[in-house]
C-alpha cells in the first residue's frame, strides 16, 4: 500500500503514538453492485473504532456508508457469520481484530439490498455551467472533446453500477441502439405502458417466446423493478423472429417504429388494445388538387403515424430554421402548370391547378421525423444533413389545422370529388410511408352540425392543440452508420434524462438544445470529419389535455397478472443473483489426469466452490475424470501442476481439510498453474513433492540393444551437484554411479554431457522440468570423446528420428517381390531384436515402365492437390538442418545396417532416351536425385531408416497398404525415396511423394535435395505411381489461352520441362500429350507458349528460347498455350504483342479481341495498326488501356467515360500506360461515333444484363456500398414466412 494513502487513514488524535499496535484489514467486496469487485487493504491503529472502519471502507470502495455489511472472511462461510456493528464505538481490537496478522473481511449486501454507489456528481447547480454527458461515451484518451458533449467524471466502477437516477438502461446487443431508444421512449409513455399492462397474455393460446406484447410486458416490468444497471433485450428481439445476426444490422429508428406498431396491431386484433396505436399515434390529412379555372376540387383522406419534415427544400442549400417553418412548408401548396397541368373533370381539359395537403386531425402523441438522411445525386451516395433545426418545448399545432376546409358543406362528400372551396396548402415532401385510406373520412365528423357549430368546434380544437415535447431520439454519426440514444422527459418529475443504452443520466434543457444540430462555438464528441453530427432525428410530443393526460400506474393499481409477473421476475432475478454469487465464489482451474489404464493425458476444467475442502475437490475431480472403474478414490490426489513444462510443483500433504479458496490463493479468473489428479496402485505410496524441487525424466540407454527406455521420474534440487544427482539417479535406476554418464537434453537436439562433478544442476541449465539420458556400462565407449562415442550417436539418432505413415499404391506395375518383417516392436524406440529380413526384390526390365508412366492429371484427378509444393510451405524449417547434415556428416555404425535398407537398385529406365538438355551444371535449386558424378546422393552418407507394415486407418480404401517408417528427418527426399523403392516395387524415378495435411489435402514434394525436417511424428505420406522428376526437370502446368471465350483460362495437362531445353523441344514433347489427353491435333507451328501470371497472358516465348537461360523456370510453373490462326508473327524480343478490342458507342457493344504486333513501343505505330484493322481514319483513333485482370472486363455503361481515353504520351512504356510486356489489353474507338441514347427502360435492362455478365466472370460491376437488410418483424417467430404486413 502506498504510504501516503495509509497515513490518511490514521486517526489524527493518535497519529503520533509510535508504539500503537497496527491492525492489517483486507476487505473483499462480494456484492453484485460492481462487475469488477475491489479488494481493499487498510493498516489501522488498534484503537480505531468500528464506526471509523466502516467510514474508511465506504470511502475506499465508493459505497454510501450504512448500505453494506462487513463480516469475517477467514475461511469461514459468509452465511455463518454475524455482521460487525456499523455504528459501534468499540475499537477494532476489542471487536476481535488481531494486530500483526491479516484480518480478512467480506463486504456483503445489507438486508438483501445491494450497496448504493456513492454519487460522482459535484454540488454545482443546474445552471448549465456543469458539463453533462448525453452522447456516446468518449473513448479513453480521445482528443477534441469540448464542453458540447463532455462526460461526467465517471469512474470505472460508477459506469458499471446502477444509475443513481433510479432508471434502468438497456444492453446494446451489438448495433441495437436504435431499438433501445424506441423501447425506452415507449416505456416512458404513460398511456402506452398502462395499456400494455392491461393486456393479459393467454399462455394456452400462444407461445410466450414469440409473443411480442408479452415480451414487451416483461421488459417494462424489469425496467421498472430490476436492481440491475441494465437489462438485456434478447427476449424481445427473439419474439420478433430475429436471430443473432440481426443484432449486427443497424436500422432506422423511424422504420422500426412503423414496423413494430404494425406487428402490435396484428397481435392485438380482437382485443381491447386492437385500436390502441391508432388512438394514440394516428392523425388525418387531406390530399387535394383544385382547378384554378372552375374551382373544382378532387381529394382523398390519408392517415399518418408520423409527419416527415425535410431539413432542406429540394435544390436548396439553405435549411429550414425550425420545425414550425418545416411544418408550414409541408402544407405549402404547389401550382401545377405548363407540362404539369391537371386534367379537370368539370372543365374537360388540362388546366392550371393547386395541389397540396391539409391537416384534418392531429394525434394524441405527435411524432415528427426530421429527414436528415438524403441522397446526393452528384456523388451518388447517401448523406446526412447536419443543419441546425430548432424545435420548441411546447408546439402549438392550432396554426396548422385547416379551418377553411371545414367551412364548406361540400367537404362532407365522398373522397374522390370535391366542391368549390379553395384549398390553401401543399408540399411535395409527402412521406411515402403514409397509408392510403380511400374510404369514408374518419377525421373530424361534421355531418350533423350546422356551419356555426362546425366553426366553433374547430376553433375550440385549434385552441386545445398545444403539445409538449417529451422524447428526442438523437443520431450521432453519418449516413454510413452511427449511434442512437434518447433524451426523454419523465412525466413524474418533469426531469429530462439521457437514455444511452445501459447509461442513464440526468440532463437539462440546455443539453436538449445541443441536439438542434449545425455548427456551434465548439465541436462535440464526434469531431473532425463528422463535426456536429449529433442531432435530433425523431421528436415525440404529447397533447396537453388534463382530461386525457395519464399518470403511470402505481404498484397497487396493477392488474393481477402484472402483479404476478412482477413477483415472478423478482424471484428470477434473485435466483440469478444467487447463481452469480455462487459463480463468483467458484474456483475454475484446468485439471489434468494421466488415465491409469488408457495411458493418455486427459484434460478438463475443475469448478469447485472456494469453501469446499481439498478432500471434497478430489472427489469432484475423480467423478469428472470418470475413474470409478479404473482406480479407487483413495488412490487419487490433487497436486499442483505446470502443464507447459510438464512439472509437478508441489503436493498438499496434511491439507485435506483446507478450503480450496485458500489453497489456490483465492478465487481468480485465471491461475498461473494447473492441477493434476495423480493416481497410484494400491500397493504404492504417493511421493511428497516439495516446492523448489525440479522434476527430471530419466531415460536409461542400453548401448548393446541400442534402445532408450521409457522415462522414470526423479525429483532433485537445483543446488545439488552432479555427483549428488548421480547418486539420486543410482537409487532410482539401480545403476552404478561410478561409471554413470548423464546427458542433459537442454532443448531440441542440444545434448550436453554432465562431466563436471562439483557443478550444480542450476549451473548446468536445469529448470522446472528436465530430460536426461543415463548410461552406466563399462564398455570402452565411455573412454571415447563424447561426440565420437556410440552414446552420442545413438542419442542423436533418437532425437532426430520421426515416425511417418506411408500409404503405398495398391499394385506396383511389373513388380514381384517378397518382404517378411518381424512383428512391430514395443517400447519407446526401435529395438535391435526386431529387424527386417533381407529384402528380396525382383523387378522386371525397367524399360517396361515406359508404358506405365502417367501424368499428374492421370494419377491425381484433383489438380488442386498438386498445385502447391508442401516443401515450399515449410522450407524455412529445412534449410538449417540441411546445412548441418552437409557440413557435419553423421554416419551411424555398430550394426545399425540390420535396422535399415542401406542399398537400393538403381533404375536405368529412360537410359536409351537422348536427354540433350540434361547437361547443364547443377545448382542448389535443382530438383535432382543425383550429384554431379552421377552417384546417388543417398549413398553419400547414411541416415537411419526402418520400415514395417502397419494396419490401415479407419476409412482408408480396402486393399490399401500402409508402412510405418522410422526415419532420421535429416535425410533428403531423394534418399528417402530410394529407401522406399523395395516397398513400392519401382525405381524412385517412377513414383511421386505426396504429403497429406490435416484437411486430407495432398501436395507433392518435389525438392529432392531438401530434408524431411519439416515433417513431424505421425505425418502421413501418399505414394503415387508416375513419372518423377530428374535433375534439372520441373513440373509445368499448361493452360490454354482462349481470349474470346467467357472463361479465357482452361487447364490442359501437366508436363515436364527441363533446364537447357528449348521452347521448340518442349512443344515437340507436348504434341503427343495434347493429342492423347486433350484431343488437340496440332502442328508445331500452329501454337505458341507464353508466360502466365495468374490469369494474365504475358511474354510470348520464341522457339529458340532456352529454359533457365532466356526463360526463368521454377517448381509448379504455369504457362499458356495459345492456338494461332495463322503464321507466328512474333519473331524477335524487340516486338510487342498487344490485344486490342474495339468499342462501338453507337451500338453499345465491344468487338472480339484482335492481336496487334508492334515493332516498337510507339503510340503512332499502335494507332496506325488499329486504323489498318478497323478502317477508322488515323486522326479519329482514340485508345485506352484496360484495367485489372485479363480480359479487363468493364460494363458497356461505364467504358465510354470511365477509362483514360487518348492519354497524352508518345510511347507505350511510360506513365500512365506502362506497357512493357506482351499481353496488354487496348480498347479503341472512333472519336466521331456518337454514344447511343438510351431510355430509362433500356438503361435498366442493359444494367441488369451487364451486372449478370460481369458477376459470372467474377469482375466488379461498379462501386456498391454494403447492402442494407430490410427490417422485418416475424409474427410467428420464423423468418421464412411471407407476411403481408411486411
Amino acid at each position: 500500500m502506498v504510504p501516503s494513502e495509509e497515513s490518511q487513514l490514521v486517526p489524527k488524535e493518535i497519529e503520533s503514538a509510535a508504539d500503537e499496535p497496527r491492525v492489517l484489514c483486507i476487505i473483499q467486496d462480494t456484492t453484485n453492485s460492481k462487475t469488477v469487485n475491489e479488494r481493499v487493504t487498510l493498516n489501522l491503529p488498534a484503537s480505531t473504532p468500528l464506526r471509523r472502519l466502516f467510514e474508511d471502507v465506504a470511502s475506499k470502495v465508493g459505497y454510501v456508508n450504512g448500505t453494506f455489511d462487513l463480516v469475517w472472511g477467514n475461511g469461514v462461510s459468509v452465511a455463518d457469520m454475524t455482521p460487525l456493528e456499523q455504528s459501534s464505538d468499540k475499537s477494532i481490537l476489542d471487536a476481535g481484530f488481531e494486530p500483526g496478522k491479516k484480518n480478512f473481511l467480506h463486504l456483503t449486501d445489507k438486508d438483501g439490498e445491494q450497496p448504493h454507489i456513492m454519487s460522482q456528481e459535484s454540488s454545482s447547480t443546474d445552471d448549465g455551467t456543469q458539463d453533462r454527458f448525453i452522447g456516446p461515451l468518449p473513448r479513453e484518451g480521445s482528443v477534441g472533446c469540448t464542453s458540447d458533449y463532455v462526460s461526467q467524471n465517471y469512474s470505472y466502477s460508477s459506469i458499471l453500477s446502477k444509475s443513481e437516477t433510479g432508471y434502468v438502461g438497456l444492453v446494446n446487443q451489438a448495433m441495437t441502439c436504435y431499438l433501445n431508444s424506441l423501447l425506452q421512449t415507449l416505456f416512458m409513455t404513460p398511456e402506452f405502458r398502462n395499456a400494455l399492462y392491461k393486456w393479459e397474455f393467454e399462455e394456452s393460446e400462444e407461445d410466450p417466446v414469440t409473443s411480442i406484447p408479452y415480451q414487451l410486458q416483461r421488459l417494462f416490468v424489469l425496467l421498472q423493478t430490476s436492481k440491475k444497471r441494465a437489462i438485456e433485450t434478447t427476449d424481445v428481439t427473439r419474439s420478433f423472429g430475429w436471430d443473432s445476426s440481426e443484432a449486427w444490422q443497424q436500422h432506422d429508428v423511424q422504420e422500426l417504429c412503423r414496423v413494430m406498431f404494425d406487428a402490435l396491431e396484428q397481435k392485438w386484433k380482437q382485443t381491447e388494445q386492437a385500436d390502441l396505436i391508432n388512438q394514440l399515434y394516428q392523425g388525418k390529412l387531406k390530399d387535394y388538387v383544385r382547378c384554378l379555372e372552375c374551382g373544382y376540387e378532387s381529394w382523398r383522406i390519408d392517415t399518418y403515424l408520423d409527419i416527415p419534415l425535410v431539413i432542406r427544400p429540394y435544390g436548396s442549400n439553405q435549411a429550414f430554421a425550425s420545425v414550425e417553418e418545416a411544418l408550414h412548408a409541408f402544407i405549402q401548396p404547389e401550382i401545377l402548370d405548363g407540362p404539369n397541368q391537371y386534367f379537370c373533370e368539370r372543365c374537360k381539359k388540362k388546366c392550371d391547378a393547386r395541389k397540396g395537403l391539409r391537416f384534418l386531425h392531429f394525434p394524441y402523441l405527435l411524432t415528427l421525423q426530421l429527414k436528415r438522411f438524403d441522397f446526393d445525386y452528384t456523388t451518388m451516395h447517401r448523406i446526412k444533413l447536419n443543419d441546425r433545426m430548432t424545435f420548441p418545448e411546447e408546439l402549438d399545432m392550432g396554426t396548422f389545422i385547416d379551418v377553411e376546409d371545414e367551412k364548406s358543406p361540400q367537404t362532407e362528400s365522398c373522397t374522390d370529388s370535391g366542391a368549390e372551396n379553395e384549398g390553401s396548402c401543399h408540399s411535395d415532401q409527402m412521406s411515402n410511408d403514409f397509408s392510403n385510406d380511400d374510404g369514408v373520412d374518419e377525421g373530424i365528423c361534421l355531418e350533423t352540425n350546422s356551419g356555426a357549430e362546425r366553426i366553433s368546434k374547430v376553433g375550440s380544437e385549434k385552441n386545445s392543440l398545444l403539445y409538449e415535447l417529451f422524447s428526442v431520439m438523437v443520431h450521432s454519426g453519418s449516413a454510413a452508420g452511427g449511434h442512437y440514444y434518447a433524451c426523454i422527459k419523465s412525466f413524474s418529475d418533469d426531469q429530462w434524462y439521457s437514455f444511452n443504452d445501459q447509461h442513464v443520466s440526468k440532463i437539462t434543457q440546455e443539453d436538449i438544445k445541443k441536439t438542434y444540430g449545425g455548427s456551434s462555438g465548439s465541436r462535440g464528441y464526434y469531431s473532425s470529419a463528422f463535426a456536429s453530427s449529433t442531432n435530433a432525428y425523431m421528436l415525440i410530443y404529447r397533447l396537453k389535455d388534463s382530461t386525457r393526460n395519464a399518470k403511470f400506474l402505481e404498484a397497487h393499481e396493477y392488474p393481477e397478472h402484472i402483479k404476478q409477473l412482477v413477483q415472478k421476475e423478482r424471484e428470477l432475478e434473485e435466483q440469478e443473483k444467487r447463481q452469480r454469487e455462487i459463480e463468483r465464489n467458484t474456483c475454475k482451474i484446468k485439471l489434468f489426469c494421466m488415465h491409469p489404464v488408457k495411458q493418455i493425458m486427459m484434460e478438463n476444467k475443475l469448478e469447485v466452490h472456494k469453501d469446499k475442502t481439498l478432500k471434497e475437490a478430489v472427489e469432484i475431480a475423480y467423478k469428472i475424470m470418470d475413474l470409478e472403474e479404473a482406480v479407487p478414490l483413495d488412490c487419487c490426489r490433487l497436486v499442483k501442476y505446470d502443464e507447459f513444462h510438464d512439472y509437478l510443483e508441489r503436493s498438499y500433504e496434511g491439507e485435506e481439510d483446507t478450503p480450496m479458496g485458500i489453497l489456490l490463493g483465492g478465487v481468480k479468473s485465471t491461475y498461473m498453474f494447473d492441477l493434476l489428479l495423480e493416481t497410484k496402485r494400491p500397493d504404492q505410496v504417493f511421493q511428497c513433492y516439495k516446492p523448489g524441487e525440479v522434476m527430471v525424466k530419466v531415460h536409461v540407454v542400453d548401448l548393446k540393444t541400442e534402445s532408450v527406455a521409457p522415462p522414470i521420474s526423479v525429483r532433485a534440487y537445483l543446488n545439488q551437484t552432479v555427483t549428488e544427482f548421480k547418486q539420486l539417479i543410482s537409487k532410482a535406476t539401480h545403476l552404478p554411479a561410478e561409471t554413470m554418464r548423464v546427458v542433459l537434453e537442454r532443448c531440441y537436439n542440444d545434448l550436453r554431457l554432465l562431466n563436471v562433478a562439483n557443478k550444480t544442476l542450476k549451473a548446468e541449465g536445469f529448470f522446472r522440468s528436465n530430460k536426461v539420458f543415463v548410461e552406466s556400462s563399462e564398455s570402452l565407449d565411455c573412454h571415447m570423446t563424447y561426440t565420437d562415442s556410440q552414446l552420442w550417436k545413438l542419442l542423436d539418432r533418437h532425437a532426430n528420428t520421426i515416425r511417418l505413415y506411408v500409404s503405398l499404391p495398391e499394385q506396383s506395375p511389373g513388380s514381384q517381390f517378397k518382404r517378411t518383417v518381424y512383428q512391430k516392436a514395443s517400447g519407446d524406440s526401435a529395438s535391435a531384436e526386431h529387424r527386417e529380413l533381407e529384402n528380396q526384390i525382383q523387378i522386371s526390365d525397367p524399360e517396361n515402365f515406359q508404358s506405365e508412366e502417367r501424368s499428374d492429371s492421370d494419377v491425381n484427378n484433383d489438380r488442386s492437390t498438386s498445385s502447391v509444393d508442401s516443401d515450399i510451405l515449410s522450407s524455412s524449417h529445412s534449410s538449417d538442418t540441411l546445412c548441418n547434415v552437409e557440413n557435419a556428416p553423421v554416419p551411424l555404425a555398430n550394426g545399425l545396417d540390420s535396422h535399415s535398407i542401406t542399398s537400393s537398385r538403381r533404375s536405368k529406365a529412360n537410359e536409351g532416351k537422348k536427354d540433350t538438355w540434361d547437361t547443364a551444371e547443377e545448382d542448389s535449386g535443382t530438383d535432382s536425385e543425383y550429384d554431379e558424378s552421377g552417384k546417388s546422393r543417398g549413398e553419400a552418407q547414411y541416415m537411419f531408416f526402418k520400415a514395417e507394415p502397419c494396419a490401415a486407418d479407419e476409412g482408408s480404401g480396402e486393399g490399401q497398404k500402409w508402412l510405418m517408417v522410422h526415419v532420421d528427418k535429416r535425410i533428403t527426399l531423394s534418399a528417402f525415396k530410394q529407401h522406399l523403392e523395395p516397398f513400392v516395387g519401382v525405381p524412385s524415378s517412377h513414383f511421386k511423394v505426396f504429403r497429406v495435411y490435416a484437411s486430407n489435402q495432398e501436395f507433392e514434394s518435389v525438392r529432392l535435395n531438401e530434408t524431411l525436417s519439416s515433417f513431424s511424428d505421425d505425418n502421413k505420406i501418399t505414394i503415387r505411381l508416375g513419372r518423377a522428376l530428374k535433375k534439372g526437370e520441373y513440373r509445368v502446368k499448361v493452360y490454354q489461352l482462349l481470349v474470346n471465350e467467357t472463361e479465357p483460362c482452361k487447364f490442359l495437362l501437366d508436363a515436364v520441362f527441363a533446364k537447357g531445353m528449348t521452347v521448340r523441344q518442349s512443344k515437340e514433347e507436348l504434341l503427343p500429350q495434347l493429342r492423347e489427353q486433350c484431343g488437340l491435333d496440332l502442328t508445331i507451328d500452329r501454337f505458341r507458349l507464353r508466360k502466365k501470371t495468374w490469369k494474365n497472358p504475358g511474354t510470348v516465348f520464341l522457339d529458340y528460347h532456352i529454359y533457365e537461360e532466356d526463360i526463368n523456370i521454377s517448381s509448379n510453373w504455369e504457362v499458356f498455350l495459345e492456338i494461332l490462326d495463322g503464321a507466328e508473327k512474333m519473331k524477335s524480343m524487340s516486338q510487342l504483342a498487344v490485344l486490342s478490342r474495339r468499342w462501338r458507342p453507337s451500338a453499345m457493344k465491344l468487338d472480339s479481341f484482335q492481336e496487334v504486333v508492334l515493332e516498337s513501343s510507339s503510340v503512332d505505330e499502335l494507332k496506325e495498326k488499329l486504323s489498318e484493322i478497323s478502317g477508322i481514319p488515323l486522326e479519329n483513333i482514340e485508345f485506352a488501356k484496360g484495367r485489372g485482370t485479363f480480359p479487363c472486363d468493364i460494363s458497356v455503361l461505364e467504358i465510354h467515360q470511365d477509362l483514360d481515353w487518348n492519354p497524352k504520351v508518345s510511347t507505350l512504356n511510360v506513365w500512365p500506360l506502362y506497357i512493357c510486356d506482351d499481353g496488354a489489353v487496348i480498347f479503341y474507338r472512333d472519336k466521331t461515333e456518337e454514344l447511343m441514347e438510351l431510355t430509362d427502360e433500356q438503361r435498366n435492362e442493359l444494367m441488369k444484363k451487364e451486372s449478370s455478365r460481369l458477376q459470372k466472370t467474377g469482375h466488379r460491376v461498379t462501386y456498391s456500398p454494403r447492402k442494407e437488410k430490410a427490417l422485418k418483424i416475424y409474427l410467428d417467430g420464423a423468418p421464412n414466412k411471407d407476411l403481408t404486413q411486411d
